[in-house]
C-alpha cells in the first residue's frame, strides 16, 4: 500500500463487505488491530510525515519488542 492510512482504510472496506469469507475476515481483523496499534505507538513519527505502510516484521516487533527477531545489538 502507499501509506498506513490507505492500508487501514482498505482493511475497513474489506470488513464491511458481507461477502468476505470468514478466514479472510479473521486475517483482516487481526491485521487492522495491529495497524491501529502501530499508529497509536508511532503517532509522533506519523505526524512528522512518516506514513509508510509497515511490513509484517515491523508489526510483529511493535507488538513483541523483546523477541529475538526484534532485538537490536550495537557493537
Amino acid at each position: 500500500m502507499e501509506s498506513i492510512e490507505k492500508h487501514i482504510e482498505k482493511d475497513k472496506e474489506i470488513l464491511q463487505d458481507p461477502t468476505t469469507n470468514p478466514q479472510m475476515r479473521r486475517h483482516v481483523e487481526i491485521e487492522l488491530h495491529e495497524l491501529e496499534d502501530y499508529v497509536e505507538h508511532h503517532k509522533k513519527e506519523i505526524q512528522e510525515g512518516d506514513h509508510h505502510d509497515p511490513n509484517a516484521i515491523e508489526l510483529f516487533c511493535d507488538q513483541h519488542p523483546d523477541e529475538p527477531e526484534c532485538l537490536i545489538y550495537e557493537d
